[in-house]
């Protein structure tokens, strides 16, 4: 499976973007759609990530309330809505996929990713 992260950008600190991601294909069974971010010389940190079908969501303490991980069915794309941004969310966002039947304490490792994208740049100035 290949991903297809788009929707990075330069925005103002309280504004928002939304990025997409695309897999190649549909998955056909119970699976996981991730987002991870990654600053240069830092580890790369877990944001949110969801299981489809069954709706857990996970989201990183940092992002709760603001950031929102949705999928659209009829577009095959996984969108995380990012609002009121700050300087510190600056990164690359990388989407991940695990086609397999993660429990919720599994999600925020990125070991248990069995694909990624090639990474969004999101630039939060202040």
């Amino acid at each position: 499976v290949q991903l297809q992260a788009s929707g990075g950008g330069v925005v103002q600190a309280g504004g928002s973007l939304r990025l997409s991601c695309v897999p190649s294909r549909r998955t056909s069974s119970t699976s996981v759609m991730g987002w991870f971010r990654q600053v240069p010389g830092r580890e790369r940190e877990f944001v949110s990530a969801r299981r489809w079908p069954g709706g857990s969501t996970v989201y990183a303490d940092s992002v709760k309330g603001r950031f929102t991980i949705s999928r659209d069915n009829s577009k095959n794309t996984i969108y995380l809505q990012m609002d009121s941004l700050k300087a510190e969310d600056t990164a690359v966002y990388y989407c991940a996929f695990a086609e397999r039947g993660l429990i919720t304490s599994q999600f925020r490792f990125i070991q248990n990713y069995d694909y990624w994208g090639q990474g969004t740049l999101v630039t939060v100035s202040s």
